[in-house]
């Protein structure tokens, strides 16, 4: 009977038989205080030593009492040979009052700010990544262009990113429908913001520099709520506007652009505010601004001295004038326009050239007609089929066409060219020797 209720109550506890005949023991022995674990009011074996945490405390009291717990486990190793745990140091430093956790800290307080007095005095602008479409058609970027005088709805424009030339096509729609705002209002997106600079200075961004150009000024928030009309308009879109466009059976970003102009008339009709002053501080474009050469992407490139030009691993080829031997050792400027045409420019005036493709693949045709050079091409292809092919991630025109953009890692097996070796070469021609008399390789694989 006894072992029957001890296998009950084992199986009841999830405990072993024998763990229960202990507890039996000590029940009768001590009573109910024999059932307490015997560690209670005992010190951890894994406590930290009382000496260890003392002479780690001294140190953060007396050199890093402003760091923050991560920084201060970093300099406690680097600097004095202490190894600790982040969250122990953190629970010192919160034990100490040195730290305050971030649930326990006092919440920021955001004071509205009054609107602007005139419509196109300030604009807001952000994109929201959202299903649109539902399930009807894959995720996409919604950018939302609202005045912050009367939270009217300016633009909006579907685009597979946010990026900058997504950017610049929307700000393009906005500048031909109601003219240039004084000063457009964002997040601190890569788009409007440089994120690191060589020199230490702050740079321009490409977006920057062609409203720079068009005379808008640019703001960027520190906060969300400090762009709150932006972010409420996300959320009343993606309510409303998801469905609307389900009603109207759009699923694809083309319909959806040429639609959003008479759902923002309905939207502004409902939400929109009557501005304080009746100014409208828009401003037309001058008869010297040109949209289609603002808002391009413009890099700085330096001319070789056989009059070529590197980007991209794209090389450019400059005609043999009197002009452009000057430009020899000088820095010119390679302008990408959104369709993926490329110019060369110095002064702003457009220079004749070529391209030549660093990444070109040899042609299948070349290797079986020429007799003498057929095995050098074969050694050359071969070399080609181990080649990182993946150009940089700086041309933005590619991924605003909606071509794949550039992968993170190479493809197994694949090297850069200045990373080839003899034994490489080598490899390749023992490879050719070994293959039948007569053959030829295969074209590489796409990529």
């Amino acid at each position: 009977m006894k072992a029957a209720c001890a296998a009950l109550a084992a199986e009841r506890l999830d405990l072993c038989e024998r763990q229960i005949s202990r507890l039996c023991r000590r029940y009768e022995a001590d009573g109910p205080a024999g059932l307490v674990s015997g560690k209670r009011g005992k010190p951890s074996n894994r406590e930290l030593p009382i000496d260890l945490r003392a002479r780690a405390m001294a140190l953060v009291r007396e050199r890093y009492a402003d760091f923050g717990p991560t920084l201060a486990r970093e300099k406690l190793d680097e600097c004095h040979g202490i190894r600790l745990c982040k969250e122990t140091v953190r629970q010192l430093m919160t034990q100490a009052g040195l730290w305050v956790p971030r649930k326990q800290r006092p919440p920021k307080i955001h004071q509205p700010r009054a609107r602007r007095a005139c419509l196109g005095e300030l604009v807001q602008i952000d994109g929201s990544d959202h299903r649109w479409f539902e399930d009807r058609a894959p995720a996409c970027t919604l950018l939302v262009y609202v005045d912050d005088a009367t939270s009217r709805l300016m633009t909006l424009h579907f685009t597979a990113t946010e990026s900058t030339f997504s950017y610049f096509e929307a700000t393009r729609a906005y500048i031909e429908r109601h003219g240039k705002p004084v000063a457009f209002y964002s997040d601190r997106a890569s788009v409007f913001r440089p994120t690191y600079s060589r020199t230490g200075a702050r740079g321009i961004t490409q977006f920057g520099r062609a409203m720079y150009e068009l005379n808008i000024d640019t703001f960027c928030a520190n906060s969300s709520p400090a762009k709150g009309r932006v972010e409420r308009a996300h959320l009343t879109l993606q309510d409303r506007l998801v469905k609307e466009l389900r009603l109207h059976g759009i699923q694809t970003m083309e319909a959806a652009n040429a639609w959003a102009p008479a759902f923002m008339a309905a939207y502004n009709a409902r939400f929109a505010k009557p501005p304080r002053s009746t100014f409208d501080a828009h401003r037309p474009l001058r008869a010297d601004e040109n949209l289609d050469t603002i808002l391009t992407w413009r890099v700085v490139r330096k001319v070789s001295e056989s009059l070529t030009v590197l980007n991209d691993l794209m090389i450019w080829l400059l005609e043999d004038t009197p002009a452009t031997r000057r430009l020899i050792g000088r820095h010119i400027d390679v302008w990408e326009y959104p369709d993926g045409r490329i110019e060369l420019r110095a002064g702003g005036v457009a220079l004749p050239c070529v391209a030549f493709d660093e990444l070109a693949e040899i042609d299948q045709g070349a290797v079986i007609g020429h007799k003498r050079l057929g095995h050098a091409l074969q050694v050359a292809q071969a070399l080609q089929a181990q080649r990182d092919n993946r150009r940089i991630s700086g041309s933005p025109s590619r991924t605003n066409r909606g071509e794949p953009v550039r992968p993170k890692a190479r493809r197994p097996g694949t090297r850069k060219p200045r990373e080839v070796t003899l034994e490489d070469w080598n490899a390749a021609v023992r490879g050719i020797h070994r293959n039948p008399a007569g053959s030829v390789l295969k074209p590489p694989p796409d990529r």
